[in-house]
């Protein structure tokens, strides 16, 4: 069992993230996908966001998320398997199935690509992000057990969602 609890950290981070004016979102947006060696103008603004105490390690998936939230911007109550779910037809599900199977198999290197790749493909279809969830699969992701890749696999393909507490 690999509990996914709500954090403060995380939701303090999304906070900061959602009172940013529409200048230093653009700035955000304009580095999605790429990693904070590739960015450019914004590693300022990146680590004022930042809450006290995150360490160096996991700061790239606050920096992904920091750099995709522009490309919403709202929450939902779902991890991002249900969220692609909903986005679903007849119509894109060959191909949306693809990108999710590609996404699931994503290593470090991979994720930020597939990762922005989704994320525009949900703002697209209005399909909102929890944000705050999605950092805390984010660091996560590395974990064995794959577990996050498990429960987004099991939301996205058995149409089923798990609770945020349990697995």
């Amino acid at each position: 069992m690999h509990n996914v609890q709500p954090d403060p950290t995380s939701e303090r981070f999304v906070s900061r993230l959602a009172r940013l004016d529409p200048g230093d979102r653009a700035r955000l947006k304009r580095n999605a996908g790429k990693t904070l060696a590739e960015a450019r103008d914004v590693l300022a603004l990146f680590y004022s966001l930042l809450p006290p105490g995150v360490t160096p390690a996991p700061e790239w998936a606050y920096f992904l998320v920091a750099t995709l939230y522009p490309l919403t911007g709202s929450t939902s109550g779902s991890d991002l398997g249900a969220a692609l779910r909903r986005a679903r037809t007849a119509f894109n599900a060959k191909g949306l199935d693809r990108r999710m199977e590609y996404l699931l198999d994503a290593d470090s290197a991979q994720l930020p690509f597939r990762l922005r790749q989704a994320v525009r493909f949900l703002a697209s279809n209005r399909v909102r992000v929890d944000w705050p969830l999605l950092l805390r699969n984010l660091l996560a992701w590395n974990h064995p057990d794959r577990y996050v890749q498990q429960r987004w696999a099991r939301s996205y393909f058995a149409g089923t969602t798990t609770s945020n507490k349990e697995d």
